[in-house]
């Protein structure tokens, strides 16, 4: 899993601050067949209401809503996590029946460290921002991390960072794993799931 590769990145973008939201969490909203999210944190997450009302106050809501629409579309939705997830998470997560029954696919390995973004096999984000409203939600600018990433259509890039991403989720660093002892659920135990994502 070590390598250093020299690419030539085409359609590279640099974001920041709210641009995380504008480019990452709009293109997971427009998913059609996949999203595969990595982070070492993992907390509930609101977004704006899909539609706005003139007049009215703007009602957030949970990316969870957002995840069982998608579900119900048929999109492939998988998070790989460290540590157990916040509890507003889990507690949004089991009002969604058909998340929980595998709609969206949980998997964590404390040894996870890297954020990142799969959209439909074609998009990815790389940077530094968890999957929580401090790093890509719609929270305040003087609330919001300082946050810093890159959004590209790069099919080298994304051959690798899938192919990583696929060697974490399927638990294929597991037998050489020096903190295996320490993990509840090794990956490597984990049912096999076909990969979809994948161009």
């Amino acid at each position: 899993m070590d390598f250093v590769v020299p690419l030539r990145l085409q359609g590279l973008e640099l974001v920041a601050g709210r641009g995380h939201y504008e480019r990452v969490i709009k293109a997971v909203l427009a998913a059609r067949r996949s999203v595969w999210i990595a982070t070492a944190n993992l907390k509930e997450l609101m977004i704006e209401p899909a539609l706005r009302m003139p007049g009215r106050r703007n009602d957030y809501r949970s990316v969870l809503d957002a995840f069982d629409e998608l579900a119900a579309r048929g999109v492939e939705l998988r998070i790989l996590h460290a540590s157990l997830p916040s509890g507003p998470f889990r507690d949004e997560f089991d009002r969604h029946k058909r998340l929980v029954r595998g709609g969206l696919e949980l998997r964590m390995c404390p040894r996870v460290h890297l954020k990142a973004v799969i959209i439909d096999g074609a998009l990815v984000y790389l940077g530094s921002a968890n999957w929580t409203g401090a790093g890509l939600g719609v929270k305040a600018e003087g609330r919001r991390n300082f946050e810093l990433g890159i959004v590209s259509d790069d099919d080298q890039l994304l051959d690798h960072v899938q192919a990583l991403y696929e060697s974490i989720w399927t638990g294929a660093p597991c037998a050489g794993c020096r903190v295996r002892d320490n993990c509840e659920a090794p990956l490597c135990d984990a049912p096999a799931v076909p990969a979809r994502a994948a161009r």
